[in-house]
C-alpha cells in the first residue's frame, strides 16, 4: 500500500479514506522539513511550518489539480506558511547548521580527520556559509535552498514559487554570486 502513487492516494484521501494522507505525510515530511530548515533558520520553525503545510494541504486536497507533483504543490503551501510567519515576525533566517540539529550528524566531508582542531574548523565552517546565507536576500536564499539543499529542478521552482524560469535562474545565479562574494570577503578578513 505504501507503494501507491501520490494520485491514488489523493483519489482515496478524498474518497474518504483519510488515512491515505498519513501515507503523503510519511512519504514527504522528512524531504519537506530538510527544505524548510534551511529556509526558516531552525529546526523548531521548520517543524512548525511543515505541519502547518500538512494541515493546511489535507484542507486544500480538493484544489489539488495534478498538473504539478504533490511535492511541488506542497512545497508552495509550506512556502507561503514560512513567507507569513516571516511578515509576522519579519526574522527568518536560512541555517546550515540546522542540518546537523534535523539529523544529529554532522555533513561527511569525505576526510578521515577526527582531531578537534579539524572539527572545531569544520564547525567555523559552517558557521561561516550559515551566516553568509542568512545574509543574502531572501528570494535568492529561497531559490538557491530549493535547487542546491533539495534538489528541485527549475521547472519545479518556477512552479513552486510561480515566476517564470528564466526568473529561476537568475535568482539562483545571483544567489549563487552573493554567498560566493559574502564569504570570500569573510575568508578574507579571516586569513588577515
Amino acid at each position: 500500500m505504501n507503494d501507491a502513487s501520490d494520485q491514488s492516494l489523493i483519489a482515496r484521501c478524498l474518497g474518504g479514506q483519510t488515512e491515505a494522507f498519513g501515507l503523503l505525510v510519511d512519504r514527504y515530511q522528512h524531504r519537506l522539513y530538510g527544505a524548510l530548515v534551511h529556509i526558516a533558520g531552525s529546526p523548531e520553525q521548520a517543524r512548525d511550518f511543515a505541519q502547518d503545510a500538512f494541515l493546511q494541504a489535507f484542507e486544500k486536497l480538493r484544489s489539488f489539480r495534478g498538473d504539478a507533483a504533490f511535492y511541488s504543490w506542497l512545497f508552495r503551501i509550506a512556502l507561503n506558511v514560512a513567507i507569513s510567519a516571516r511578515r509576522k515576525t519579519h526574522r527568518v533566517t536560512a541555517s546550515i547548521d540546522a542540518i546537523r540539529d534535523a539529523t544529529g550528524q554532522d555533513p561527511e566531508d569525505g576526510r578521515t580527520s577526527s582531531s578537534p582542531w579539524h572539527e572545531m574548523h569544520v564547525a567555523d565552517r559552517k558557521r561561516l556559509v550559515q551566516k553568509a546565507l542568512s545574509e543574502i536576500p531572501e528570494e535568492y536564499r529561497i531559490a538557491l535552498v530549493m535547487k542546491e539543499m533539495d534538489d528541485l529542478k527549475y521547472e519545479e521552482i518556477a512552479a513552486i514559487l510561480d515566476v517564470p524560469l528564466g526568473t529561476v535562474r537568475s535568482r539562483i545565479h545571483r544567489g549563487r554570486i552573493e554567498l560566493r562574494a559574502r564569504l570570500q570577503g569573510v575568508l578574507r578578513a579571516e586569513e588577515s
